[in-house]
């Protein structure tokens, strides 16, 4: 008799194992103790400065794991460097998804490098997860449903930007300068679009740039000639920092807007000069370091403990401290379904998330036919200390109705 309980209770147990097993469905790089991900970042070359998105992102995910990891499972995060050059960026993604096996890419950075890459990875089902850019070509869920990027609009923004002007300075000349790439076209646009037909007129200038360039300076100097009085600026960090500097010494003082981008006191307005920076405008998404509240709070705690080289207040490293945040909240709901498919589906099917560090009236929805997660702009101007908040937050339907 004791040996029939015996076999009944040990069928018992394998039926009731192999249960919990089925109800396991794991894609690539994921096993019950650890989740792989993938991501470029340009630890090199000219825009080196956003790389600290990065560190800030792997260092999120340092504490997660020091907390237990995301529903038991240690998070392996695969950052390689990509010089923001785009062949290079192939050539680590393939590595990445080829060789290292990831689930998913998550959190790479860049326009014009993430481009070179969206048809292979959507070709090979893998998620471009939370890419820091706003172009709209990465909100395009029929033709690429594995691409879901997590930055501002740029449309928006740029869409704000026109708004502002055109409400602030109706007879303005504008000089226009950017970077001639996919990153500063597409902001290029976007401010176009929003200026409206009428508006386009008022631009009097523009002058573009490569990131090979070693300066803009010749470029500031012949839009300082064109006799404009706004200059609107769609750079990169070191490029906007160089604009910002020139500007001023040329004793030009025009009404100097910049992008999201270019907007971190630590790697444009110091380097820039903060006296020099004094009325720069932009639009943020994120809280001044500078300001003190519980968000502000954390994330400092967050920067000494665990991310002890970055510099608090560089706005790449707020982004990174956000995108970790998403990250292991996507991957959270994904439960033990840990699949590449899933990741997209729970992805889309977030709501008014606010994050820590996200500015009131900033929250992220995505949605089967919208993979454009933030619609909503804060204008700023800095003060020589602090980005000071004026106006409402611009959403979309705001500039529908302006």
């Amino acid at each position: 008799m004791r040996s029939r309980i015996a076999v009944v209770s040990l069928t018992l147990v394998l039926a009731s194992s192999g249960a919990a097993l089925a109800d396991k469905n794991y894609g690539p790089g994921v096993t019950d103790t650890e989740i792989k991900l993938g991501q470029t970042q340009p630890f090199s070359g000219p825009v080196s400065a956003a790389s600290a998105e990065g560190k800030s992102s792997a260092a999120y995910f340092d504490m997660i794991n020091a907390e237990g990891g995301i529903n038991g499972r240690k998070v392996k995060l695969i950052a390689l460097d990509d010089g923001f050059v785009p062949p290079r960026t192939v050539e680590q993604t393939r590595r990445l998804v080829e060789e290292d096996n990831v689930l998913a890419m998550v959190g790479s950075l860049g326009s014009p490098t993430q481009a070179v890459v969206q048809k292979y990875l959507n070709n090979k089902k893998v998620p471009q997860l939370l890419i820091i850019s706003g172009a709209k070509r990465f909100n395009d869920p029929k033709n690429f449903p594995y691409t879901i990027s997590f930055y501002s609009n740029f449309t928006v923004e740029s869409g704000a930007y026109a708004r502002y002007i055109l409400q602030e300075k109706p007879n303005a000349k504008i000089a226009v300068l950017y970077q001639n790439d996919e990153f500063g076209k597409d902001y290029y646009d976007g401010f176009k679009a929003g200026l409206g037909p009428a508006g386009v007129k008022l631009i009097v200038a523009d002058a573009a740039f490569e990131t090979t360039d070693p300066t803009v300076d010749s470029q500031i100097i012949a839009l300082q000639a064109s006799g404009a009085d706004v200059l609107v600026n769609f750079s990169t960090q070191k490029f906007a920092a160089q604009a910002i500097r020139k500007t001023y010494d040329l004793g030009w003082r025009p009404l100097h807007i910049v992008d999201t981008v270019a907007s971190s006191v630590a790697s444009v307005l110091r380097p820039a000069g903060l006296e020099r920076s004094v009325g720069v405008v932009s639009g943020t998404m994120i809280k001044d370091t500078s300001y003190a509240d519980k968000d502000v709070e954390n994330y400092l705690a967050f920067m000494k403990k665990w991310n002890p080289n970055g510099d608090p207040d560089d706005a790449a490293s707020v982004w990174g401290y956000l995108n970790g945040q998403l990250a292991t909240l996507i991957l959270k709901n994904c439960g033990d379904e840990l699949t590449r498919e899933n990741i997209i589906k729970q992805t889309t099917s977030l709501r008014n998330v606010h994050l820590s560090m996200q500015v009131d009236g900033v929250n992220v929805t995505f949605t089967p036919d919208d993979y454009a997660g933030l619609h909503a702009v804060q204008m700023a101007r800095f003060d020589g200390t602090h980005w000071v908040k004026f106006g409402d937050v611009v959403t979309v339907d705001t500039l529908k109705g302006q």
